[in-house]
């Protein structure tokens, strides 16, 4: 047959493209693990800096907070009324830093992660009324030791999930002992009602193995809700903003 090919060897030949294409495979998969593994002895191997960080974070925490509460404060005395219904505060786990540094290439040193990562410090501010949203964030970034870092806004313009918050990446100082330090935190400004959703919304869909199918039909009714929300908000700031015209009449 010339320089053709028997059955038999061409099946063979399959055979070991198959094993040495595995073999690659497998290579790669345990580079991959040595990699990751050099990148956590690294972190490790940096945790007092590392810890020293986290320490700064929860610190910019408390200063954020601390605004907020004065600026509730202050609106209550003059409007009769809080702006705001509730804040929280959360500090990233290294866990989640690591994967989020991984997820977008950042090397796994502490300079970098600060640079690279945003959210690692998050406030949550809870308001009863959409406008109180927007009067907060013109009321934080007039003070002049603030910096506005990135801005995103989902109420305006909501996520495709139907998810609505205004998110701002904050620069505020610390003092410490023996200098002043610029630290970024993430500041969620949020209704009563955007809040509730997204807390249901994450409890019912977060990492939740579902038939792709199922999931899409919950999503679609988690739209669905999203929209009835997102009027019920509007509702109730036209309610708010008629009480408050009599008010002023009277």
């Amino acid at each position: 047959q010339g320089e053709g090919y028997t059955l038999g060897e061409v099946v063979m030949s399959e055979s070991i493209l198959g094993t040495l294409s595995e073999s690659i495979e497998e290579k790669k998969r345990k580079l991959a693990e040595k990699m990751e593994k050099q990148m956590l002895k690294r972190l490790q191997s940096s945790a007092y800096p590392m810890k020293e960080l986290m320490a700064f974070y929860r610190c910019a925490q408390m200063e954020m907070e601390t605004k907020f509460r004065v600026l509730d404060e202050q609106f209550s005395l003059t409007h009769d009324r809080n702006p705001i219904e509730s804040i929280s505060s959360r500090l990233k786990t290294l866990d989640h830093i690591y994967e989020k540094a991984k997820r977008k290439g950042i090397p796994l040193t502490v300079e970098a992660i600060e640079n690279g990562i945003f959210d690692i410090a998050g406030v949550r501010v809870v308001c009863p009324f959409e406008k109180d949203i927007y009067m907060l964030r013109s009321s934080i970034l007039s003070q002049d030791d603030i910096t506005l870092v990135e801005e995103r806004d989902y109420i305006k313009n909501p996520k495709e999930s139907g998810y609505r918050s205004l998110h701002l990446i904050l620069e505020i100082p610390i003092f410490l002992q023996k200098e002043k330090r610029m630290m970024k935190v993430e500041v969620q400004l949020r209704t009563m009602a955007m809040d509730q959703w997204a807390s249901l919304e994450h409890r019912l869909m977060y990492k939740k193995d579902l038939p792709e199918d199922v999931r899409e039909e919950m999503k679609k009714k988690l739209l669905e809700c999203a929209a009835l929300n997102r009027r019920l908000d509007e509702i109730m700031q036209d309610v708010k903003d008629t009480t408050d015209l009599y008010q002023e009449e009277d």
